[in-house]
């Protein structure tokens, strides 16, 4: 964890806060806050704003909008691991007579339901949720407007399903449930389903003017686990760092890296742009850099949240205006200002304390045909098979304790590893879904599918 000491230069702390001015001022926004964390400790803040005399701080609510749907994945995924619902299973399943189809819970988590974007009716952000008291008036008659699983296409009503499954399942409301599952153990007592003192005001900013009016600011109802929710940049910055690095008291981290990593059919347009989506969380590419987090937006405000978990930096940029900046750029800007400015010192090198002899037995140049790879043992018990040239299929592989080993990444992710042994219990060749791979190419020593060439290696006479 970051100590005092380690507070950021002032070189990075003028960038920052001139990556932020820049933002509040030629997208007029009325207030602009952000927060900077890195190594699961908030390390700097920055505010601007147009109203003198009333600046807002870290501790200031603003609307989070679609934001919340993080939140609600969280308790859905806390439900998958308490063994309650089956993310693999229709919605149906737990919640009945929805009209969503045969939906799974994954797909809708992962927008690929074939639910509507919006809600049937006027405008679900703008409009008082009384006029949407139950799910089928959130569906509306026809919910579907694609084949169920087949693509990805964004769906505020998936949410409010999602936050019905919580409620059915937790035989309480959703806000409830969220309370006391998730922001009372992450101590995110700024963050509520209604604004409390101090908050911002919503605001519409005029395109052709310098003026503004106010945004009304409703109670959503059922679509709440859409996007109700308001927060601070200091909660947030909380959340980004329990998003990174897990609480067992709420999520651990395997169940967080599932959901951010990719899990619907990215669109041609999603792809040339560097997005996809987990289960509940976004995932985009910028300079480089794999950024996971959450954007968001109702009548008066914006939000995003983005951390870049091999930097341990994130970013929390809330604005009070309708449209303006766009705060994806200005988040992955401070993160990647951080990033480059004052690079992440790495922990110190330590071998193993105890190293298995039939597995140093495995290490070293393997080939499959004659692409030449590298069997490597880290110091977390992992291995990793690489391509020497660099080009090729590479994974990391987890112990499964009987001497096989599950692949974790890429082409070769749940594959399993298996050395086969001769029957003088010496390694023959490595098995991985039915590869095999040698320690020379095309051994005729060796097993080689197909058999070697008898004639061995030579050249073109």
């Amino acid at each position: 964890m970051t100590t005092p000491q380690e507070e950021l230069l002032a070189g990075t702390r003028r960038a920052l806060l001139h990556r932020i001015a820049v933002a509040q001022a030629e997208e007029r926004a009325p207030s602009l806050v952000a927060t900077v964390v890195r190594d699961g400790e908030a390390v700097w803040a920055g505010v601007r704003t147009s109203l003198e005399g009333n600046a807002p701080d870290g501790d200031t609510q603003y609307r989070i909008g679609s934001l919340t749907k993080t939140f609600t994945a969280v308790l859905v995924l806390r439900l998958r691991d308490e063994g309650v619902v089956d993310l693999g299973e229709p919605l149906e399943k737990y919640l009945p007579g929805t009209g969503a189809g045969e939906a799974t819970i994954a797909e809708l988590l992962a927008h690929t339901g074939g639910l509507a974007a919006e809600t049937p009716g006027p405008w679900w952000e703008r409009t008082p949720g009384s006029l949407r008291p139950g799910l089928a008036d959130v569906l509306g008659e026809h919910p579907l407007v694609h084949p169920v699983g087949r693509r990805f296409h964004y769906s505020n009503p998936g949410y409010a399903l999602l936050g019905a499954l919580v409620e059915k399942m937790r035989g309480a409301s959703w806000e409830a449930v969220l309370r006391r599952e998730v922001l009372e153990p992450l101590s995110l007592h700024r963050t509520g389903v209604r604004p409390q003192a101090p908050y911002a005001d919503g605001w519409a900013v005029h395109p052709w003017a310098d003026v503004m009016q106010r945004e009304p600011a409703e109670d959503l109802g059922r679509m709440a686990p859409a996007g109700q929710l308001w927060s601070t940049t200091s909660d947030l910055a909380r959340f980004a760092a329990f998003l990174a690095h897990g609480d067992e008291r709420v999520l651990d981290i395997g169940s967080l890296r599932e959901m951010r990593r990719p899990a619907a059919p990215a669109e041609a347009a999603d792809v040339a742009s560097g997005y996809a989506y987990g289960l509940g969380m976004e995932v985009r590419h910028r300079d480089g850099r794999a950024l996971i987090g959450h954007t968001g937006s109702l009548p008066g405000f914006l939000a995003c949240l983005v951390m870049s978990v091999e930097d341990d930096v994130a970013a929390v940029v809330l604005a009070n205006c309708t449209s303006g900046p766009l705060l994806f750029p200005v988040a992955a800007d401070l993160v990647r200002i951080v990033a480059e400015a004052e690079p992440r010192i790495p922990a110190p090198w330590r071998p193993l304390r105890e190293a298995d002899s039939a597995v140093l037995e495995l290490v070293g140049q393997w080939y499959w045909g004659t692409l030449g790879f590298a069997l490597r043992l880290s110091a977390d018990g992992l291995v990793s098979l690489e391509p020497l040239s660099g080009k090729g299929r590479g994974s990391s592989f987890r112990s499964n304790g009987d001497g096989t080993w599950t692949g974790l990444e890429g082409y070769y992710a749940g594959e399993l590893l298996r050395p086969v042994r001769r029957s003088d219990g010496s390694v023959s060749h490595l098995d991985l879904g039915s590869f095999v791979f040698n320690r020379r190419p095309y051994d005729e020593e060796a097993f080689v599918p197909g058999g070697a060439d008898p004639e061995g290696w030579r050249g073109v006479g």
